[in-house]
């Protein structure tokens, strides 16, 4: 399928894809094989993630590689869309947030300043009528946000099993559980950010320092996918994941 064109001009043409995790739930798996190369449905996980932001016309993405570093980075430098960039965290892993703070200069390399894309890469999605990339550029609004998270409904998800993360309001603003709660959207492992959201961060730290300080802000909107969310954290995910492909495909 040919690539759309950048999904608006004022994201930042790079991506950033998490890949640095130790995959502990997907064990015994992930003993020889880092969790990013698992293979869902004949692709590898971060495949399916990249495909998608080649689809959605990004043309950089940035990988971070901590556990079993060398499959990913050679794994990934055989593909050309998007072109892949490598931020090495084969030293010290700096938790999800961490990772993408190192990142910031590459990612903003071309557009320095510019919102950007992170995704996870132990999930992914079947679109809706419309990509949810494309769709989630359309709803970001620099004006009102700061963060805008892809959110799934809890109830019908593939793979997940919790009692949800966050509510939405009609606007589409969110509001983390309370404790007991529970609520009917889940994260999607998707979100575009401002990169001054960073800003007096430490060095090591989780995504969700930022989704509170959005939050807190009034500045935290999310996006509800449109199609399945597919959430492959344990070896019995995989098949759950492929099944809801094939279903997806007839």
């Amino acid at each position: 399928m040919p690539a759309r064109s950048a999904p608006a001009s004022i994201l930042s043409d790079t991506a950033m894809v998490l890949a640095a995790g130790l995959g502990m739930r997907m064990r015994p798996l992930t003993l020889t094989t880092p969790k990013p190369l698992v293979e869902v449905a004949g692709r590898a996980l971060i495949d399916h993630i990249l495909d998608a932001l080649a689809e959605a016309g990004i043309a950089r993405a940035v990988v971070n590689v901590h556990y079993l570093a060398g499959q990913v980075e050679d794994h990934v430098a055989a593909r050309s869309a998007p072109r892949v960039l490598v931020s090495d965290e084969r030293d010290r892993l700096l938790d999800n947030g961490g990772g993408v703070k190192k990142a910031l200069p590459l990612i903003g390399a071309n557009r320095p300043g510019a919102p950007f894309l992170v995704l996870n890469s132990d999930s992914f999605w079947i679109d809706g009528p419309r990509p949810n990339l494309e769709r989630m550029a359309e709803a970001f609004d620099p004006e009102r946000m700061d963060l805008l998270m892809l959110v799934a409904a809890s109830s019908s998800a593939t793979g997940y099993d919790g009692i949800g993360d966050y509510l939405m309001d009609a606007d589409g603003r969110l509001r983390r559980r309370g404790e007991r709660q529970v609520v009917p959207f889940v994260y999607a492992g998707v979100i575009i950010v401002k990169p001054s959201l960073f800003e007096d961060t430490p060095e090591v730290f989780s995504l969700n320092l930022l989704f509170d300080r959005a939050q807190a802000s009034g500045r935290l909107y999310g996006v509800r996918l449109d199609g399945y969310w597919l959430h492959v954290g344990t070896p019995e995910a995989i098949g759950l994941a492929e099944a809801k492909i094939a279903q997806s495909v007839r």
